[in-house]
This record gives structure tokens, C-alpha cells and sequence, in this order.
């Protein structure tokens, strides 16, 4: 992976045994990102089920469970290159009680790739987990029509179902650039890594041709530098009696010594002095890079607070829309206590409303419901005790996005988007 010019993160989705571990399994087999030992126990693991080939699945399905039902639960991560660029799949499940996952493993996905069996085309869980990829402003998607091999007409059968898709993703926001539609078999590798001539009516790239070339596309607008501060360092070391700097990862953005900030949520301004690293010090740093700012000026700054560019810093707020998904067991109602953790910050929060209920198969809003169940996806208003510095959802995703958590257990309870993630897709509205 250190020769891969650039880092693309992309993800899963699909119905159950659409054949998602299989897809993830072979990409890792013919990047040749797995081990010589892995494939040995794969190949005898699959001889003793009675399989004549290696089922590729296993090099993703890692949990006990997963192995004995050939399901996925849980997200798995997975790490492969190739010379041209290296990448981060997170495959996520199939089954509608584990959309909260499929939420998780996307939220930081530049690109989906989007499994439907050949024989049973564009299902419910298709539109559901398209209308997630939307939700959460994944900017590019791949259609693999898997098992192609197992239809009669392939040509038609690939025809209908990019056709019908088509119209799902545009009536969600995509344009037709955004999406990619790829015949393939993942059992068998065609059109994986290697054009098939089991499919002459598609003249199109490989998926791993595709995912090599296709754009890197990290934010829909640039924006100025968001530093959510983890945690101050002052060694008072006879070395470093006055030093002040703060740590963390850069959220978005990038800073440079020199730089005008603002400190939120006090508003106090400043320039950036020096920018430290355990590598040395840097006269430039950019998105996901974890470093330490030094300011010109003694600003009263602590974890939680945000370090932001000041030509376009978010104005902090205390109440605000925002739009969740659900992923507790125990209903949401209005008017519950809950915690909401901000990037580094956290503070007490109030869910005033339950604005709308998000309806994914008719591409629909409903009426306000009275509680919102596990999975759901919904529109709320939301209170905080402090103000948090956020951006809109559709400006920034890392700085637009937070968790709602339990105050007793610390249980996670929503993920959510600050404004109305709804509002782009183009909704019917359900009285």
C-alpha cells in the first residue's frame, strides 16, 4: 500500500446473499492483498463444506456466527491495494435490522458499490440502503449486477436493471456521471479484476478499473480548516516552560503557519504560530493529519473546543435541525435527556420534536410520528446546553455529523446530521 499514490474509502451494500463477501473476498484475492496461508485455510475450510473451489467469502466473514449462517453482521473492514491507488472497504450487512451498521460503514465512504442479484434485480433493500447512500451525500456509486452468469439473457437482464436503477438514483439527486453500472460475477472474478468474455455486450471498465480511475471526490465544497481540539499539551519541563499547544486531527481543511483562526465557541482570533508533528515540526497540514498548533496569542482553549479557519468558521448553535437514524432497541420520544458528543466535545441535549419519519421505499416523508423505532430515519429538533461550533451536513460530513448518546449506559443511541439531510433528495410528502 506504501506505493498507492492515493487513498479512496469505499463500501458495501446489498440484500442478503446478493453475494457482498464473495465481491469483497475476491477484490482482495486478485489485488493479491491476502497471504498465501489465509487462502490455504479458506481453500480447506471450503473443501470440507463440500466446495470444489475456495469460497472466497471467508476472507471477509470473520465471526464465528457469520461462518455457520454465510451472513454478515457486523462491519468488516478490509485493507487492499493496487499500483495505482490503495483503498479501505468497509462490507457492510444485508439484513434490514442491521441498517444501522450499513449507516455506520458508509458514512465515510467516497464510493458505494452497490450489489443486486441479476436474478431478482432492483429489490426494497436496493432502494432502502440507495436512499441511506443519498442521506449521507455518498458522492459516487457503483451498480455490480452479481451472479450474471446465472441469468439467460445477461444483455436485457443488465439493461433493465441499469435502467431501473437509473431512475431510482436520479429521483434521489444523482446525476447519471455519478453512477456506474457493472455486469459481473464475483464467484467466478468476470469483469472483477479481468474483462470477462462471458459478457461481449458490455464494453465498459472493470470494477477495479473503475475504482482505480474514478474521481477522488473527499467533500462536495472546500472548506477552511476545522481542528476539534483533543487535548492541550504544557510539558512545563525546564526544556519547555511556556509551551502551549494543542492536539488533535484535522477534521477538514488544512492549515499553515501564518494562518488566521478563530477559537469556538468563544469567537477569540488569532494566527497559527507552528505546527508540530512527532515527525517535526510542518509549515502545512491537511485533512486526517494528526498534529499539534501552536497560536500566536494566549487563548484560553480546552478539549472540545474547535480550532477553525476564520474566513469561513461555522456559527456556533444551540438549536438546531438535524436528521438521525436510530439505532437503539428502546423508542425515541420527544422530549428525552439524552448526551450529544460533538467531534471532541460533549455536552447535554434535549430532543425538542420528531419533525418527519424518513419513508425509504416510497421516497417519501411522513407525519411527525409519536416515537421513532430501531433502523428508522427521521427529522428532529435538537437543544444543546453549550453551543456547538457545526457545520450544515451538506457543507462538511466530519464536521456536520454527531452522536447522540446515552447518559446512563454510554450507549450510542442515533448517529446524526446537523440540518435537513432530507431536503435534497426530492421527497413526496405523506400526510
Amino acid at each position: 500500500m506504501r506505493h498507492a499514490p492515493d487513498l479512496l474509502r469505499i463500501a458495501t451494500a446489498g440484500s442478503v446473499d446478493d453475494g457482498k463477501s464473495t465481491l469483497v473476498g475476491r477484490l482482495l484475492y486478485d489485488t493479491k492483498s491476502v497471504l498465501a496461508d489465509q487462502i490455504d485455510a479458506v481453500t480447506k475450510a471450503s473443501v470440507d463444506r463440500g466446495l470444489e473451489g475456495p469460497d472466497l467469502s471467508l476472507l471477509v466473514d470473520g465471526l464465528r456466527a457469520e461462518r455457520e449462517q454465510g451472513i454478515t453482521i457486523d462491519v468488516a473492514y478490509r485493507y487492499f491495494a493496487t499500483p495505482a491507488r490503495s483503498f479501505v472497504l468497509a462490507d457492510t450487512p444485508g439484513h434490514v435490522q442491521y441498517t444501522r451498521n450499513t449507516v455506520s460503514g458508509a458514512s465515510t465512504a467516497q464510493l458505494v458499490i452497490l450489489l443486486v442479484d441479476a436474478r431478482n434485480g432492483v429489490v426494497s433493500q436496493t432502494r432502502r440502503h440507495a436512499a441511506v447512500m443519498a442521506l449521507l451525500g455518498v458522492p459516487q456509486l457503483v451498480l455490480a449486477v452479481n451472479k450474471i452468469d446465472l441469468v439467460s439473457d445477461q444483455a436485457s437482464v443488465f439493461a433493465e436493471i441499469s435502467a431501473e436503477f437509473a431512475e431510482l438514483t436520479r429521483s434521489l439527486g444523482w446525476s447519471d456521471e455519478q453512477v456506474t453500472s457493472i455486469p459481473v460475477s464475483a464467484l467466478h472474478g468476470d469483469n472483477i479484476a479481468n474483462r470477462s468474455e462471458n459478457t461481449p455486450f458490455y464494453d465498459g471498465p472493470t470494477l477495479i478499473e473503475h475504482l482505480e480511475t474514478v474521481p477522488n471526490l473527499t467533500e462536495r465544497a472546500p472548506v477552511g480548516l476545522r481542528f476539534p481540539v483533543q487535548y492541550v499539551i504544557r510539558p512545563r519541563t525546564s526544556e519547555y516552560p511556556d509551551y502551549r499547544g494543542y492536539a488533535g486531527q484535522i477534521a477538514a481543511g488544512r492549515v499553515s503557519v501564518g494562518d488566521e483562526v478563530v477559537v469556538l465557541p468563544s469567537g477569540q482570533r488569532t494566527t497559527v504560530s507552528q505546527i508540530d508533528t512527532a515527525d517535526g515540526p510542518l509549515e502545512t497540514a491537511h485533512t486526517g493529519r494528526s498534529v499539534t498548533i501552536l497560536l500566536a496569542d494566549d487563548v484560553d482553549i480546552s478539549r472540545g473546543d474547535l480550532i477553525a479557519a476564520a474566513a469561513d468558521a461555522p456559527e456556533p448553535v444551540q438549536q438546531f435541525t438535524a436528521t438521525v437514524c436510530w439505532l437503539a432497541e428502546k423508542p425515541l420520544r420527544p422530549g428525552v435527556r439524552l448526551l450529544l458528543k460533538h467531534g471532541t466535545k460533549t455536552t447535554q441535549a434535549i430532543v425538542g420534536g420528531l419533525d418527519a419519519l424518513f419513508d425509504e421505499q416510497n421516497l417519501a416523508l411522513e407525519q411527525a410520528p409519536e416515537s421513532v423505532e430501531l433502523n428508522q430515519i427521521v427529522r428532529i429538533s435538537v437543544q444543546t446546553a453549550e453551543p456547538i461550533p457545526a457545520d450544515d451536513y451538506q457543507v462538511n460530513r466530519e464536521s456536520g455529523s454527531f452522536l447522540l448518546i446515552d447518559p446512563q449506559g454510554g450507549n450510542t443511541l442515533a448517529a446524526g446530521l446537523v440540518g435537513d439531510a432530507l431536503a435534497p433528495l426530492h421527497l413526496k410528502e405523506l400526510v
